[in-house]
């Protein structure tokens, strides 16, 4: 084995893709996501694969050309946008002599620079030493193999191999249970935040969307927001107030095509918090030429993560770099903030989250999105459900009351979240007329 560099700054891309041209929107992206790592793209090649090769992925005449480039250039780390096998990239190493990272390490080094939070760094710590973990093999050139077979070298002992994959399913092993410990802590509170009967609305979006823009500007908050790929992993949540009562709003981890499995795995109580939401505002960078594509994407992330039927509301963001057409094209007039409301399909606004342009007509998107599942009518509740009574006014859901010997009749109008989490309270059977049928059902 060859002696690693230390560097690793100077990266040479290897875009694979079968039949056809590369796709380029995909080709940029991982240059921005090279990038956001700390890289400089030195070159870029495309190699068509329409077998992949067992030991190198690519054919030993790209390889030469691989290599030929890399000594031109003087890139001294080889990204590759596919997952190798550990065999792969062993075997790619020491023939290019250089670093050779595939696309999932390379967006798990890029969490490990964003992850700020405790529980955000031992996430990404145990996908890091998953992924590690097929890795060892050949990893070292010294105290390879137990010595032996000569007089007075026999004996117990273990290789350095052995030694490395003990102590790394040690450290697999504390990781977990302190993870564990941190899910049990993050799942009170987000019962807390049930039990305050909030509508909860989660951003999500793919990444560098402007979602943590957005949540600074509908919440005053300070989460960092820059302009790359996975600025901010860890998720926030602060309370704003709409017309019809507060919400709690969640920022969570940016998405992208292709994201690894262990990712997905491993930021589970962040990616809960979209998961459990009643709302999810979805962002989407209005000018990015691929918008369609992503969120096609996102959605099917969310699908992946058992949030694909969760309520929507489309946000078109950025369109102060939007040109009349509103296509992303150059233009005289900027494309002004509206609110679509489409017959069939997702509510979307249209605005800036730089410059605030459009934030009042989100505001009056999100309570409407939230008042499309309200539900209204006539409650009879007996003397006993005077707490589930104290409930409904401290919601400001009573439009009317009445009482006689038996209790309370009351016109009530509450959000169909409150509803259904009143319904499994003490005497919330009382609200099972208001509910669809198979509301209640799942309810009960």
């Amino acid at each position: 084995m060859f002696e690693r560099s230390r560097k690793g700054e100077h990266a040479l891309l290897i875009q694979p893709h079968a039949g056809g041209p590369p796709d380029e929107g995909l080709l940029e992206e991982f240059a921005d996501l090279a990038r956001s790592a700390g890289a400089t793209v030195a070159a870029v090649l495309t190699a068509r694969i329409d077998r992949p090769n067992a030991a190198m992925l690519i054919g030993s005449g790209k390889l030469e050309e691989v290599k030929a480039a890399a000594e031109a250039t003087g890139a001294d780390l080889i990204l590759v946008n596919h997952p190798l096998s550990p065999g792969q990239e062993r075997n790619l190493e020491r023939e290019l002599k250089r670093r050779v990272v595939d696309r999932t390490g390379l967006i798990l080094d890029i969490f490990a620079q964003r992850a700020h939070s405790h529980d955000g760094k031992l996430q990404v710590e145990l996908a890091q030493l998953k992924h590690m973990a097929t890795r060892l093999v050949r990893g070292w050139t010294h105290l390879e193999r137990q010595r032996g077979g000569s007089i007075g070298l026999r004996g117990p002992g273990e290789t350095q191999l052995e030694t490395d994959r003990r102590l790394l399913q040690k450290r697999l092993e504390q990781l977990q249970k302190r993870l564990e410990k941190v899910e049990v802590q993050r799942t009170q509170m987000r019962r807390a935040r049930m039990r305050s009967e909030m509508p909860r609305v989660a951003l999500v979006g793919y990444t560098n969307a402007g979602k943590s823009t957005l949540f600074n500007a509908m919440t005053g908050a300070e989460a960092y927001a820059a302009d790359q790929l996975f600025a901010t992993l860890d998720p926030t949540v602060r309370r704003i107030e709409l017309s019809g009562g507060n919400v709690v709003l969640a920022d969570t981890v940016g998405f992208v095509r292709d994201l690894p499995h262990e990712l997905v795995a491993a930021f589970r109580s962040t990616l809960s918090e979209a998961r459990e939401a009643d709302l999810l505002i979805h962002v989407v960078d209005a000018a990015d030429p691929l918008r369609d594509e992503r969120i096609a994407q996102v959605d099917a992330v969310l699908k992946d993560i058992g949030a694909g039927d969760l309520p929507q509301l489309l946000v078109f963001n950025k369109i102060d770099k939007l040109g009349h057409g509103g296509d992303g094209s150059e233009g005289d007039e900027p494309v002004q903030p509206r609110l679509d409301r489409p017959a069939e399909g997702r509510l979307r606004v249209w605005l800036s989250a730089r410059d605030g342009r459009g934030l009042e007509l989100l505001r009056e998107g999100l309570a409407e999105a939230l008042e499309l599942r309200h539900v209204s009518g006539e409650l009879r509740l007996p003397p006993q459900a005077a707490r589930l009574r104290a409930r409904l006014h401290e919601l400001g859901a009573v439009r009317g009351e009445d009482h006689d010997e038996h209790g309370w009749v009351i016109n009530v109008d509450l959000a169909l979240a409150d509803a259904q989490r009143l319904f499994v309270q003490a005497h919330g059977e009382v609200l099972r007329p208001l509910l669809p049928p198979e509301e209640s059902d799942d309810a009960a």
